[in-house]
């Protein structure tokens, strides 16, 4: 077989320091000890750069003095609230893993989870107490429920908070876990990924081209649910590096974040596609002066040229988007943040210390520039695996360090790369690779169409055709929609069918779940 076709950005390497999470995280923090640090959107309850340190330190001395010891995992179950980096850099400034859960888990989800990581301690809201209660059924492991505030049956967060700031010193090493956040990777059931002290501070340090936009005292978006990795690492861990002040809400909601926005004066907004969506479209924008913002920054799912342009014209801000998974801590590609070209379909080059490769799934052969292939990445921020899933492990890493991300890229003779879509959801007509989130762009141009996705459904002469899932904005037909597309593709690329819906089926963090859509378009087939 032909050598490899590795593929790396422009970006220096970068030198990474014996320094574990949380001091790096805070490392500059005692300048800015006055500073806010995190404000609440929705409360105005807030902690500074010192406050916020000193309760990070008595956190993990009351972990201690409830039991908690290195290696264990600790359990967070909590929408954005400024206490939840407390508790998160707390467990693992004690040599803990910290597993964080969506608040909106089931308690079968949120028991399956603990249960699978051994967590001894859990820490949540009063609301989800209940859910807690019954989840730890399943999570035998589980010792201790702490909640924010208090509640009956639970210890209150304030009990962790009488024990000093001096939690007895352990030696953390570089390759511990530190976060286990979980992840379906390329396909199956929920799995811990084990991201290590090392591969949170590589990737905080690849993640500068991003955040040295960001300087001391500017205000942060912080919407995005700090248990996803996108909002734990890039919005919560990179803008405390940089001494920026996040303001966080519990939840999206447009006006809310809108008035947040800006009250704030807001410089920075992370957000995932559906959230540019309603900046670049929805009419109650219009009410609200953004005339601070200075960067959109989009991610967990692919953002188009149209929509990414609409957006700026709109704002007048600059749009740029990136590419990460849970499995790499997430950053390995960035659009760059300055002036330049545009590709604002791009997710952009390769981080620093970074390696990809385009391999085409079917041969295992790297691809040639601008034909598709699964993204395979190789640095510093890749997992050291699934916890205790070996065999998951090994289905995605390859001996000598490639991750198989599962997803298919398309990369340029400038080494930009554009995501096209996942392995497992390419429509393939009359055997004919047909990207849904390349028709899903196209169909979010058309000024009538709020959102949209798309799936194969199957067909006797193709094999598979492209249905399109419409929500619409102002009245249009189904020959219309397929016509808007038709003008924009290829022919085999046409979307044949058009169901109109109320709405699209999403993850927390902005993906489409086609999954669900296939399964619904199964059970219709059956019951006809």
């Amino acid at each position: 077989m032909a050598e490899p076709r590795i593929i790396r950005g422009p970006y220096p390497e970068i030198s990474i320091p014996e320094q574990t999470l949380v001091p790096f995280v805070f490392e500059r923090a005692s300048q800015f000890a006055d500073r806010p640090a995190i404000i609440c959107g929705a409360t105005g309850r807030s902690y500074s750069y010192g406050a916020l340190e000193a309760a990070v330190r008595r956190v993990a001395a009351g972990l201690v003095a409830h039991g908690v010891r290195p290696g264990d995992v600790v359990g967070l179950v909590s929408p954005n609230l400024p206490e939840f980096p407390i508790v998160f850099y707390a467990a693992v400034s004690i040599g803990a893993i910290c597993s964080t859960v969506n608040p909106i888990a089931t308690a079968e989800e949120i028991g399956a989870q603990f249960a699978d990581s051994g967590a001894v301690l859990l820490v949540t809201i009063p609301d989800l107490l209940p859910k807690c209660q019954a989840a730890s059924q399943h999570a035998r492991t589980v010792h201790e429920i702490v909640v924010f505030g208090a509640a009956e049956g639970a210890t209150p967060f304030a009990a962790l908070m009488t024990h000093g700031e001096a939690p007895p010193a352990h030696q953390i090493r570089m390759d511990d876990v530190a976060a286990l956040p979980y992840s379906s990777g390329t396909s199956g059931i929920p799995k811990g990924v084990m991201l290590t002290h090392r591969n949170l501070v590589a990737n905080l340090l690849q993640m500068e081209p991003i955040t040295a936009v960001l300087k001391p005292g500017d205000h942060v978006l912080g919407v995005l649910p700090f248990f996803h990795i996108y909002g734990m690492m890039v919005v919560m861990s990179g803008a405390l590096r940089e001494g920026a002040c996040i303001v966080s809400l519990p939840r999206f909601d447009l006006e809310q974040a809108l008035g947040v926005l800006q009250q704030y004066r807001v410089h920075m907004a992370y957000l995932v596609p559906p959230i540019v969506l309603a900046l670049a479209k929805h009419p109650v924008v219009a009410k609200y002066d953004l005339s601070a913002l200075r960067y959109v920054f989009s991610g967990a799912a692919p953002l188009g040229r149209e929509l990414a342009e609409a957006c700026q014209q709109r704002l007048g801000v600059r749009v740029r988007q990136g590419y990460g998974l849970t499995e790499t801590s997430p950053v390995t590609h960035v659009h760059p943040m300055g002036d330049g070209p545009e590709q604002l379909d791009s997710i952009g080059t390769c981080m620093a210390s970074t390696e990809c490769r385009v391999v085409d799934p079917e041969t295992g052969a790297d691809t040639l520039a601008g034909k598709p292939g699964e993204l395979w990445i190789r640095g510093p921020q890749v997992m050291k695996g699934y916890f205790n899933k070996p065999d998951a492990t090994a289905a995605c890493m390859t001996p000598d360090g490639w991750f198989k991300t599962g997803d298919v890229a398309v990369v340029d003779g400038n080494n930009w790369f554009r995501i096209v879509d996942r392995v497992k959801e390419l429509i393939k007509y009359k055997g004919l690779q047909v990207p849904p989130a390349e028709l899903e762009a196209v169909l979010l141009g058309h000024p009538a169409i709020a959102d949209a996705a798309v799936i194969p459904v199957p067909d006797e002469e193709a094999g598979e055709i492209p249905k399109a899932f419409v929500v619409i904005r102002s009245p249009i037909d189904a020959e219309a929609v397929m016509a808007y597309v038709a003008e924009h593709v290829a022919p085999y690329k046409k979307v044949r069918r058009v169901e109109f819906v109320a709405s699209i089926p999403k993850s927390p963090s902005g993906k489409i779940l086609r999954r669900l859509l296939v399964d619904q378009e199964r059970a219709k087939a059956r019951g006809a």
